[in-house]
């Protein structure tokens, strides 16, 4: 495991968390105050985008794979984007301290019009945080992949996310089970030797020999053969 990147992740996740839940707690509030019959559809709408993100985020503690969280990273950026958007259409560019002394109503009467303002202004600035959050996360997760499959971690985008490295360190090592397995303990390369994984295969390089890999015809597996000496690329 990569602990850098692990607990990199951690941190943005639980700051992540803990803005979708002071953005619940003041739709909440919003709901109790106005639904059934007030600002119906943007309620609904900002109890339902925060609620969504917490429950993503217990489940990516089960199925944290890249191309899981590349594809929950697109989709709660669009609903926080969405949000910030429909916020900033409801209360605009007003200035708050200005609505001092007015009432708006609710369902069960008013309400200071300065504090609904300023609650509406923060649930607009995290929505837009928010928003940014995601779309780094979706940004540094498929670079780290990308990078991780041109290192040679071909099932990368399948396996633990915990297993990405950070940018300037290297993959851990693959402990998943969708990497074929080397040798048994015991029959593995000795001290000094070097091996590679080809077409599935694991192939221990003897030493003194270079390993010749030349591509199937026709869609066959690929042809390995070792030679004594280096061979230099044609």
């Amino acid at each position: 495991m990569t602990v850098l990147f692990s607990n990199l992740r951690c941190i943005g996740y639980v700051f992540a968390f803990c803005l979708s839940g002071v953005v619940l707690g003041l739709a909440a509030n919003f709901a109790s105050l106005f639904l059934p019959n007030i600002n119906h559809d943007f309620t609904i709408f900002s109890l339902v985008v925060p609620s969504t993100t917490i429950f993503i985020f217990l489940l990516l503690l089960q199925f944290a794979q890249p191309i899981v969280e590349v594809t929950v990273h697109f989709i709660l950026a669009v609903l926080w984007l969405t949000m910030g958007a429909w916020t900033l259409d409801f209360i605009g560019y007003v200035q708050c301290y200005g609505l001092a002394g007015q009432l708006r109503p609710t369902k069960n009467g008013t309400m200071s019009a300065e504090t609904y303002c300023y609650e509406m202004k923060v649930i607009e600035a995290l929505s837009w945080a928010l928003f940014v959050m995601f779309a780094l996360f979706f940004l540094i997760m498929i670079t780290l992949t990308t990078r991780a499959v041109a290192l040679g971690r071909v099932y990368a985008w399948r396996e633990h996310t915990s297993q990405l490295g950070w940018f300037g360190q290297w993959p851990a090592y693959p402990t998943e089970a969708v990497y074929p397995r080397g040798p048994p303990y015991g029959y593995g390369p000795h001290p000094g030797t070097y091996g590679i994984t080809a077409g599935g295969n694991y192939v221990q390089q003897v030493p003194g020999h270079s390993v010749v890999i030349q591509p199937g015809v026709n869609g066959a597996p690929a042809m390995i053969t070792q030679v004594p000496g280096v061979v230099s690329p044609a």
